[in-house]
């Protein structure tokens, strides 16, 4: 264990009799930390014995509220039931609030143990020194700290103003797995009660006095703008009170009620200037990444040399085409505009994003904004875009009163920031026996991160590394890129570049083992077979940390069994977000369409903090990516999205929805990333499934073309 830095920590004690603070740092995979050490996370003891955690993270359904104080509980041997947890809003004071990438866990894991481990050994000195007693004689258990020799005990409520002026301490000794008492436990979620009550406040559902709503009619066309516009017919509306140009590409109605304010858009007569794709398609997106796929890549990945391998050789292309979020709740923001300030209540995953687009539109310094951060109905990644929070800005700074905009599905479907369509290349080079001694992963891609003005060293997204690394030990293998720009608009999507990359490598791999004549599971264990660590860029996979995980998922499924008569299933493992992920996906055909009975799925996420919120993301992952993988297909035509509901891009219904069996590795490493490592393998084990009942190959998502 590395001794505490002094750097990662700073305590206060606040007013007098306000009990101990601590902040900490929680660093973010995209994060940069300042030189001057800034604490972005709060622990609070106050004299009620209660423990506050102020935490810059959102809560979308990933169960970080419960997860998070978990981690800090177990370390300051804390009672679960006075632990609560605080919603940060967007403050240069928390440093990077982004919540993203599967990170929330992985990346706090050790500084909220530290803090919590830190806060405990104040505790235990604050009552050694009100007893006189030795501190080693002094122990901490639910709350408390106490002197087993004399039967006494203090609450962490009685002891936290003294504790506050203690020194930090400059090391703490973390506890080991096999003393955990909170950590591992199936604890239920702490926001589920608000949630089942009705009580919690999503963004949709904040109100304020006065509040008006709005709805806004934006360009159809990607890149258009408004030409002009009559608001006659909307202002006959009973209570439109405001029909304006928001930006250039868009007109805001505002009514007293949603109902006036989508009346009066659908009376509103505009002329649009459709701009310079108007005869964008989704034929010549594809067109372009074929095109772009001669282009000199840039090498992701590289071991041996796979040209110079000799022996016989496979290839195959995937397509996979642009992909929306579709989260459950729509876009929607309440904006409050005071001339010097201007207050948000937003759903975001990107609070000072938001704050800082926010201030810009609407002509304030970021300190003038102020961002309260709202539950979200999914996220997925959609809500790290803020378009919704710069209307609503926008539309409240005109009429000069609070308003809430709202998106509807249609908006969100057909206005939004999609998942890349993308090319990929894959050549094999197989021995005599049916191995690959080579292999070449060429992915021809639009770059979200490139499109966004972001850099892209060596045109390389900095996404990459996380999302496509390799997970077999082949001899020569190399993974390429090849940046391919649209002007369809891009983003970060649940499992980003990972689904893309899983579909075509582990749909190849089965290729080859259908070649090779071999079981899918023992071809891919004969890939693994070997333990070798494959350093890709800052992450090193380990092969035998997948190939447990590959025989996990085998073993739970029955692999080694025979099927009832009809029933068939395709198996696929990947790596991703610093985990490893194998599912077992048993279906049988009605027709030409799969039917999903089963799933099995195998994790090793490292230290599980809670098991029940685990499988809840795996099996929500899943779903989401059986839902891509059987209809989701954004399309383009003349320049505009064509999909507008969940009618003509459907999520799996109930009916569809297959039992999901989830186990977890056992393992002592730090967690790692488990909101996204579920989705990319379940459509290559989907269509592996489909290629054994049917021995037709799906190189093209989504399986079902209507």
């Amino acid at each position: 264990m590395s001794p505490l830095s002094r750097r990662e920590f700073v305590a206060a004690g606040v007013a007098a009799g306000a009990g101990l603070v601590i902040g900490f740092y929680l660093p973010h995979k995209n994060g940069s930390r300042a030189e001057t050490f800034s604490p972005n996370a709060y622990l609070r003891i106050t004299p009620d014995n209660k423990v506050t955690i102020v935490v810059a993270r959102s809560e979308m359904g990933q169960g970080v509220r419960t997860a998070l104080p978990m981690i800090l509980a177990e370390e300051l041997e804390a009672d679960w039931k006075q632990i609560e947890i605080e919603q940060a809003g967007a403050s240069t004071l928390f440093g990077d609030q982004t919540t993203g990438g599967s990170a929330s866990v992985r990346t706090t894991w050790d500084p909220m143990r530290k803090a919590g481990a830190s806060a405990r050994e104040m505790l235990i000195s604050a009552a050694a020194l009100t007893w006189g007693v030795p501190r080693s004689s002094c122990t901490a258990e639910n709350s408390h700290i106490k002197h087993a020799a004399t039967n006494r005990t203090l609450s962490y409520g009685e002891l936290a103003s003294k504790a506050a002026m203690l020194p930090i301490p400059t090391d703490v000794t973390l506890k080991q797995s096999k003393d955990y008492k909170i950590v591992g436990q199936r604890l239920a979620r702490v926001d589920s009660p608000a949630k089942v009550k009705g009580e919690a406040v999503f963004g949709i559902d904040f109100r304020m006095p006065g509040m008006k709503f709005a709805l806004l009619s934006r360009c159809p066309t990607i890149g258009g703008k408004v030409s002009s516009f009559d608001d006659k017919e909307s202002k006959r509306i009973s209570g439109v009170s405001y029909v304006g140009k928001i930006g250039d590409s868009a007109v805001a109605v505002v009514a007293d009620s949603v109902w006036g304010a989508m009346e009066g858009r659908r009376v509103l007569n505009i002329a649009w200037d459709d701009g310079p794709n108007k005869d964008l398609n989704t034929a010549t997106v594809m067109a372009v990444l074929k095109q772009a796929a001669s282009k000199k890549p840039a090498n992701l990945f590289s071991a041996g040399d796979a040209g110079k391998a000799a022996g016989r050789r496979i290839s195959a292309e995937y397509e996979l085409p642009f992909m929306a979020h579709a989260p459950m709740e729509p876009g929607n923001c309440t904006a409050h505009f005071q001339g010097a300030k201007c207050e948000l209540w937003a759903p975001t995953q990107v609070p000072q994003d938001c704050r800082d687009s926010v201030a810009t539109a609407i002509g304030l310094d970021p300190d003038q904004v102020k961002v309260n951060v709202t539950l979200m109905g999914g996220g997925f990644g959609r809500r790290l875009e803020h378009d919704y929070a710069v209307e609503a800005a926008l539309v409240s700074k005109a009429i000069n009163a609070p308003v809430k905009v709202i998106w509807t599905r249609e908006d969100d479907m057909r206005f939004s920031f999609y998942r890349p369509a993308s090319l990929h290349q894959l050549r094999a080079t197989l021995d005599g026996s049916g191995f690959p001694v080579a292999l070449t992963h060429r992915l021809i891609s639009p770059s979200i991160s490139g499109q966004k003005g972001q850099p892209t060293p060596n045109g390389v997204d900095p996404d990459l590394p996380d999302e496509a690394g390799p997970v077999y030990g082949i001899p020569n293998y190399s993974i390429d890129y090849v940046l391919a720009e649209t002007p369809v608009p891009l983003g970060w999507m649940r499992s980003v570049y990972a689904l893309q990359a899983a579909f075509a490598l582990e749909s190849f791999i089965d290729e080859l083992a259908v070649a090779a004549n071999k079981d899918p599971v023992q071809y891919r264990l004969h890939l693994l077979a070997k333990d070798q660590d494959l350093q890709y860029f800052s992450t090193t996979w380990h092969t035998a940390r997948m190939r447990a995980v590959l025989q996990l998922a085998a073993e739970k499924a029955g692999w080694d069994k025979p099927l009832p008569a009809g029933r068939y299933r395709g198996i696929a493992c990947f790596g991703c977000f610093a985990s490893y992920m194998a599912e077992v996906v048993e279906i049988t055909m009605e027709g030409d369409q799969p039917r999903i009975h089963r799933v099995v799925a195998a994790v090793d996420c490292g230290q599980v903090v809670n098991p029940a919120i685990l499988e809840q993301q795996i099996q929500g992952g899943i779903v989401y990516g059986l839902s891509n993988a059987l209809r989701a297909k954004i399309t383009i035509e003349k320049g505009r999205v064509v999909q507008g509901n969940f009618d003509d891009y459907a999520p799996l219904r109930m009916e569809e929805t297959p039992t999901v069996e989830v186990y977890a590795a056992t393992s002592a490493e730090s967690p790692t990333g488990i909101g996204e490592p579920s989705v990319p393998p379940v459509a290559p084990a989907l269509c592996n499934a489909i290629y054994a009942a049917t021995k037709k190959r799906i190189r093209t998502l989504p399986v079902l073309k209507s």
